[in-house]
């Protein structure tokens, strides 16, 4: 498969994709990668050879990123992101990742459409104010995160719902959202290497397809300091309520074979 043209038509617009994510895009466009992929190979290697890539796009992220965090945000939903990611690996042979996409799809779309009723409401002179750091909230969706990370790769959603409320300045939001998901990818190795996903093969086309992860990763970065926040949050929202779309679509197809 390292020479197959078919195979790279497929994984690099996939990696290009979740680097631009990665950077500070969107997590929409980190939910289109694997499911692309999948139509190379199948859904679980799919998911075995982004893992790697997906550390190599972190370590990018995360340096690119290094000056902006919050850590209020960090310590209100890691803990829980890390019960979730247990919890996924304890039922992953039982719980259907396609149930989860469908469910959190529902709320991601819900949570969009919010936004943008309030939004229209604030143009008509009723404005909205950023809300604190919930504890229990940020337990709750933390969890949610790292389950959804680990079973469906799908934790962006639950982050947003979470954080896009607080109404972080752009920069913040994209820094603690790097971090966030850098410790998930990490602990997530573990439970990849014990239920045996990523072996020879998937390792040797994760490496193939690094330079791509880089370059779009570093291009993700780069854009992100130009969106002023009238620009950044309509756009994540936007993200959001693509990304809740196309989970609802998969969930329901895988469920119901549609």
């Amino acid at each position: 498969m390292l020479t197959d043209p078919n195979f790279y038509a497929v994984a690099i617009p996939a990696v290009a994709l979740v680097g631009l994510s990665k950077g500070g895009l969107g997590g929409a466009f980190a939910l289109i990668g694997v499911p692309l992929l999948a139509f190379a190979v199948p859904p679980m290697q799919a998911a075995a050879i982004f893992l790697p890539i997906l550390l190599v796009m972190d370590a990018v992220a995360l340096w690119a990123w290094r000056h902006h965090n919050n850590r209020a945000t960090l310590i209100a939903m890691l803990p829980g992101a890390v019960i979730g990611i247990g919890l996924g690996w304890a039922n992953s042979t039982y719980v259907s990742a396609d149930a989860m996409r469908l469910v959190l799809g529902g709320i991601s779309i819900v949570f969009s459409l919010k936004y943008f009723l309030e939004s229209w409401a604030a143009y008509k002179g009723q404005e909205t104010v950023p809300v604190g750091q919930r504890p229990i909230a940020g337990s709750f969706w933390g969890s949610l995160s790292g389950y959804a990370s680990f079973v469906a790769h799908a934790g962006g959603p639950p982050f947003q719902i979470y954080v896009l409320p607080l109404k972080l300045d752009p920069l913040t939001y994209t820094g603690t959202s790097t971090r966030f998901f850098a410790i998930l990818n990490a602990i997530k190795v573990i439970p990849y290497f014990a239920l045996g996903e990523l072996d020879a093969t998937n390792l040797s086309l994760s490496a193939a397809l690094l330079p791509i992860a880089l370059v779009s990763t570093l291009a993700g970065a780069r854009l992100v300091h130009y969106l002023k926040p009238a620009i950044f949050y309509p756009l994540m929202y936007g993200m959001v309520l693509i990304a809740g779309s196309k989970l609802t679509w998969d969930g329901t197809r895988g469920l119901f074979g549609i």
